[in-house]
């Protein structure tokens, strides 16, 4: 399993911190009863500890807001992906069952608070930079029309944008076929890297046991940014 080339651009740095795991190889299928128990158990916890609460007064959803409001993003009308599931969890709504690599993944960061992104490796092409988007840059969203992605930060790689903490690429995304998997933790700057790395080495550990055959490999990065 070779690492994913990354590097952040120069106009992100000091605004963001990534965490980053590859895993290879995984096993793409619906998701088994011990994570949808898992999952199950963490939304009954986050109702009983912030139900009624709003959205603004939730201090884990601070560190997602802080990251969109450093690239001018008003996180009340273009929402981090982790506050929209956690939206989703306070209402009493179920959370969509797709593939136990996505269900993971949301798991992930309903745990976190933070916004994650999912992609099947095999899929990116070359090496990844995280940026500024671009005037007029779009790309086909998963179930989407097109996400714009201008001012927000992006994951990039030589056949253009697929990523962003808001909602991810068709292009890259992960399907029953998927063999390899990279997953990014999306964090702002003054995210505590001890943190950080503990969230990585969580998802490390919760991709080996829920996707993997037993003995598979991951590929952890430490916060970057």
């Amino acid at each position: 399993m070779n690492a994913i080339p990354f590097e952040l651009a120069a106009d992100v740095t000091g605004r963001v911190r990534i965490g980053q795991v590859q895993a290879a190889p995984v096993s793409v299928t619906a998701a088994g009863r011990d994570l949808q128990d898992e999952t199950d158990r963490l939304a009954i916890a986050l109702r009983e500890r912030h139900g009624g609460c709003p959205p603004a007064s939730i201090d884990g959803l601070r560190p997602a807001r802080t990251l969109y409001k450093a690239f001018g993003i008003d996180p009340t009308k273009v929402r981090p992906s982790s506050e929209a599931l956690l939206r989703r969890v306070l209402r009493e709504q179920p959370l969509p069952r797709i593939l136990n690599a996505v269900d993971l993944c949301n798991l992930l960061s309903l745990s976190f608070l933070l916004p994650l992104g999912l992609y099947d490796a095999a899929k990116v092409e070359g090496a990844v930079t995280l940026r500024t988007g671009q005037a007029g840059e779009t790309y086909a969203g998963i179930r989407k029309q097109d996400v714009r992605l201008e001012g927000r930060p992006v994951l990039s790689d030589r056949c253009g944008p697929f990523g962003n903490p808001t909602s991810d690429s068709l292009r890259t995304s992960v399907d029953a076929q998927t063999s390899s998997l990279w997953l990014v933790i999306f964090a702002p700057a003054d995210y505590s890297t001890d943190r950080l790395d503990a969230h990585v080495a969580r998802a490390s550990e919760a991709m080996a046991r829920h996707l993997a055959p037993a003995g598979a490999p991951t590929r952890t990065a430490g916060a970057l940014g």
